[in-house]
């Protein structure tokens, strides 16, 4: 059975609480309210019609154009075709603000994930549509977070940044497609040297999780948005709330397996989700 030798990481709603869905809601209703303000009555949007679903069903892990255009279909804004790159620019520089004044948190289930995977002797790259990865992942200090976690390994040292403790960065390129297409995923793949089908993607959005699985991919879903269901029905692998409950451990035996006896549960905002395929097992209720 071969064992997973890479960790692959989407950035925003994964690694990082980011001010993205707020810009693009945000930038949206400016322009609404404003210059865009004549057509309101052509399109089927309203100040609260942005909803966090929304979001992750239509706009979540798309290239920033893409992510523009998918939300301007979506409230069926007139002209699209012309409005698409002034909303992607006015969403850009509201997120370059709202990122440079800290308005963003990182998960802490995710940093203590990050180091597990490096510790279990995975090589680890971060792969975001998003060009503006780099500037969370630089302003994380790990070993801060480390320090103050009680958490100690080999791998850490002062002064290191979340950034500097990938093998990889391939997050912010341009590619010819994005999520769900694999491209971005096959391409960290390559560069730290793993087939796909020996790597695993840990993804927010149903975009991403069903790119990891055109590559050949394992998927974790991480439903931090009361999003299970779609997560699962991009057919993600797993899916759970927190990294804190898959089994670090067993992905060196090429197993995704949870920590905790939970796996029964289907509760709508609860869900957890395995699937039987080479290198996974399904998820049992621990006795």
């Amino acid at each position: 059975m071969p064992k997973f030798q890479a960790a692959i990481f989407d950035v925003d709603g994964v690694l990082v609480d980011s001010p993205h869905e707020k810009a693009w809601r945000e930038s949206l209703r400016e322009l609404m309210e404003s210059s865009w303000r004549g057509i309101r009555g052509r399109a089927t949007w309203w100040p609260d019609a942005f909803t966090s679903h929304v979001y992750q069903q239509y706009v979540s892990g798309k290239p920033r154009m893409s992510g523009a255009r998918a939300a301007l279909d979506y409230f069926q804004v007139p002209d699209a075709d012309n409005r698409v790159a002034e909303y992607a620019q006015h969403k850009q520089e509201m997120v370059v603000r709202l990122i440079q004044a800290g308005d963003f948190t990182a998960y802490p289930d995710a940093l203590r994930f990050v180091i597990a995977t490096r510790d279990a002797g995975m090589l680890i790259a971060d792969a975001s549509s998003s060009k503006n990865a780099a500037l969370f992942l630089r302003q994380i200090r790990l070993d801060t977070f480390a320090q103050e976690h009680g958490i100690s390994s080999p791998t850490l040292r002062p002064g290191l940044t979340l950034l500097d403790y990938f093998d990889a960065d391939v997050s912010g390129r341009d590619f010819a497609h994005g999520k769900p297409d694999p491209e971005i995923f096959l391409t960290a793949a390559h560069e730290l040297g793993v087939e796909p089908g020996n790597a695993i993607v840990i993804e927010d959005a149903s975009a991403g999780v069903q790119a990891a699985k055109a590559g050949g991919m394992a998927a974790i879903g991480v439903a931090r948005a009361d999003d299970a269901d779609l997560l699962a029905a991009a057919d993600a692998d797993l899916v759970v709330t927190t990294l804190d409950d898959v089994d670090a451990t067993a992905l060196c035996e090429g197993r995704l397996a949870r920590r905790q006896a939970l796996c029964g549960k289907t509760t709508p905002s609860r869900r957890y989700w395995a699937a039987a395929r080479p290198g996974l097992i399904p998820c049992r209720r621990l006795r």
